[in-house]
Protein backbone atom coordinates (compact mmCIF):
# COMPACT_ATOMS: atom_id res chain seq x y z
CA UNK A 1 0.00 0.00 0.00
CA UNK A 2 1.36 3.50 -1.16
CA UNK A 3 1.60 6.13 1.95
CA UNK A 4 2.16 9.82 0.70
CA UNK A 5 4.00 12.13 2.56
CA UNK A 6 1.29 13.04 4.52
CA UNK A 7 0.66 9.27 5.64
CA UNK A 8 -2.57 9.02 3.49
CA UNK A 9 -3.48 6.17 1.39
CA UNK A 10 -3.65 7.20 -2.57
CA UNK A 11 -4.63 3.51 -3.62
CA UNK A 12 -8.35 4.97 -4.02
CA UNK A 13 -8.03 6.48 -7.31
CA UNK A 14 -5.90 3.72 -8.76
CA UNK A 15 -8.95 1.15 -7.37
CA UNK A 16 -11.54 3.15 -8.70
CA UNK A 17 -14.27 1.46 -10.37
CA UNK A 18 -14.21 1.60 -14.19
CA UNK A 19 -17.39 3.06 -14.58
CA UNK A 20 -16.78 6.28 -12.37
CA UNK A 21 -14.76 8.26 -14.77
CA UNK A 22 -17.63 7.91 -17.09
CA UNK A 23 -20.49 8.94 -14.45
CA UNK A 24 -18.17 12.08 -13.84
CA UNK A 25 -18.27 12.78 -17.09
CA UNK A 26 -22.47 12.63 -17.53
CA UNK A 27 -22.60 14.54 -14.83
CA UNK A 28 -20.29 17.55 -15.42
CA UNK A 29 -22.91 19.33 -17.51
CA UNK A 30 -25.45 18.52 -15.28
CA UNK A 31 -23.85 20.06 -12.42
CA UNK A 32 -22.85 23.09 -14.84
CA UNK A 33 -26.17 23.49 -16.05
CA UNK A 34 -27.47 23.96 -12.05
CA UNK A 35 -24.72 26.34 -11.47
CA UNK A 36 -25.78 28.73 -14.20
CA UNK A 37 -29.67 27.76 -13.20
CA UNK A 38 -28.90 28.66 -9.77
CA UNK A 39 -26.56 31.63 -10.87
CA UNK A 40 -29.08 33.44 -13.29
CA UNK A 41 -32.20 33.22 -10.20
CA UNK A 42 -29.45 34.57 -7.77
CA UNK A 43 -28.62 37.83 -9.94
CA UNK A 44 -32.28 38.75 -10.38
CA UNK A 45 -33.07 38.47 -6.86
CA UNK A 46 -30.51 40.47 -5.39
CA UNK A 47 -31.17 42.93 -8.26
CA UNK A 48 -34.44 43.36 -7.43
CA UNK A 49 -34.02 43.41 -3.41
CA UNK A 50 -31.46 45.93 -3.72
CA UNK A 51 -32.95 48.22 -5.75
CA UNK A 52 -36.52 47.99 -3.91
CA UNK A 53 -34.26 48.42 -0.64
CA UNK A 54 -34.57 45.22 1.01
CA UNK A 55 -31.22 45.09 2.32
CA UNK A 56 -31.78 41.65 5.12
CA UNK A 57 -33.67 39.81 1.44
CA UNK A 58 -30.42 40.86 -0.18
CA UNK A 59 -27.78 39.38 2.36
CA UNK A 60 -29.90 36.41 2.98
CA UNK A 61 -30.17 35.72 -0.98
CA UNK A 62 -26.10 36.52 -1.42
CA UNK A 63 -25.54 33.80 1.57
CA UNK A 64 -28.15 31.28 1.18
CA UNK A 65 -27.98 28.64 -1.82
CA UNK A 66 -31.12 26.54 -2.99
CA UNK A 67 -30.44 26.18 -6.64
CA UNK A 68 -32.76 28.91 -7.22
CA UNK A 69 -35.93 28.16 -4.87
CA UNK A 70 -35.54 30.63 -2.67
CA UNK A 71 -35.19 33.09 -5.01
CA UNK A 72 -37.87 32.42 -7.18
CA UNK A 73 -40.16 32.70 -4.12
CA UNK A 74 -38.77 36.15 -3.21
CA UNK A 75 -38.96 37.64 -6.98
CA UNK A 76 -42.80 35.95 -7.26
CA UNK A 77 -44.34 35.50 -3.59
CA UNK A 78 -42.60 38.53 -1.83
CA UNK A 79 -41.49 41.24 -4.35
CA UNK A 80 -44.89 40.38 -6.41
CA UNK A 81 -42.95 40.51 -9.95
CA UNK A 82 -44.22 38.77 -13.25
CA UNK A 83 -41.89 37.38 -15.71
CA UNK A 84 -42.06 40.67 -17.94
CA UNK A 85 -40.42 42.24 -14.49
CA UNK A 86 -37.71 40.26 -14.34
CA UNK A 87 -35.36 41.87 -16.96
CA UNK A 88 -36.72 45.85 -16.71
CA UNK A 89 -35.12 48.41 -15.13
CA UNK A 90 -37.45 50.38 -13.94
CA UNK A 91 -39.93 48.05 -13.06
CA UNK A 92 -40.87 49.34 -9.42
CA UNK A 93 -40.60 51.89 -7.22
CA UNK A 94 -37.72 51.87 -4.43
CA UNK A 95 -39.27 50.72 -1.38
CA UNK A 96 -38.32 49.59 2.38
Amino acid sequence: MYMNQWGGNETWFINMPYWVPGVLALLAPLILLFVLWSLVWKGLALWHSARRGQYWWFVILLVVNTLGILEIVYLFGVAKLHIRDLFSKNSHPHQH
